[in-house]
């Protein structure tokens, strides 16, 4: 990144802004994702942007569910596509499950430009809700539009950088949601089936690894993994680790004040 030093203490942070500031420039990124973004930077920021070990179960609780499904896909809109398209790709071919483009602010050209997008990184399947498409039921916003042989068929999801109200219809249709948010308040975190709280720009390569790493376990060993991990617990405890870091800020400014 042009003018920033790889030694800036906030360099990372300004990387991951500067590739969604080049989607939107691409088509790929509308403005209020670039809003959304900011908010869950505020968590991260929060979280002393590093991956929390309940993070880490989720993760392994993910990819356990992810390797049991018959029918995996992994969703992906304008931001997931910028942030880690590649990786994304990467995950799809490790689970031999497609990629399908899936937009609350919906145009046929963006849905186009992110399917290229996705395939010029190496994807070999990539599904774009514009033929073969089906309606997930009571919703009404873009995100309705789904592809018949994907999501609409799947029995798991990976919704990273998703929108409550889909979590919530996708997980009446029974499928299993795995959703990645920096927010453990928000109504995805709490609807989804297990939720990664952490920046997708770690949680994605963490998921890739802890696949291959569980690619060869007997299915038992998988299902004990699912039935060990509890998402409400697991939310629980990432809200107290920032709850002991917000403390920790304000004993900070309580000190200055002295």
């Amino acid at each position: 990144m042009v003018g920033v030093p790889k030694s800036h203490p906030r360099y990372v942070s300004l990387t991951i802004r500067e590739r969604l500031v080049e989607g939107f420039r691409k088509g790929i990124v509308v403005p209020e994702g670039l809003m959304a973004h900011g908010r869950g930077e505020a968590f991260d920021y929060i979280i002393g942007e590093v991956t929390h070990e309940p993070a880490r179960r989720a993760v392994r609780a993910a990819a356990a569910q992810l390797l049991l499904s018959r029918r995996p896909v992994i969703s992906v809109n304008g931001n997931t596509a910028a942030l880690v398209g590649r990786e994304v790709v990467e995950l799809a071919k490790e689970l031999n499950a497609p990629l399908e483009v899936n937009l609350f602010y919906w145009s046929r050209d963006r849905v186009e430009r992110i399917g290229e997008l996705l395939r010029s990184y190496g994807a070999t399947e990539v599904l774009l809700p514009l033929e073969d498409v089906e309606e997930i039921p009571g919703l009404e916003s873009g995100r309705r539009l789904v592809s018949k042989k994907g999501i609409y068929c799947a029995d798991a999801v990976f919704v990273p950088l998703e929108d409550g109200d889909r979590t919530e219809k996708l997980v009446a249709m029974g499928k299993a949601v795995i959703a990645v948010d920096l927010n453990p308040f928000s109504r995805t975190a709490r609807a989804a089936t297990i939720t990664i709280v952490d920046n997708v720009v770690r949680a994605v390569p963490e998921l890739t690894r802890a696949v291959r790493e569980l690619r060869s376990s007997p299915e038992d060993e998988l299902r004990g993994i699912l039935r060990s991990f509890d998402n409400s617990l697991n939310l629980a405890q990432m809200v107290s680790i920032i709850a002991k870091r917000l403390e920790s800020f304000a004993s900070f400014g309580e000190s200055l004040g002295d």
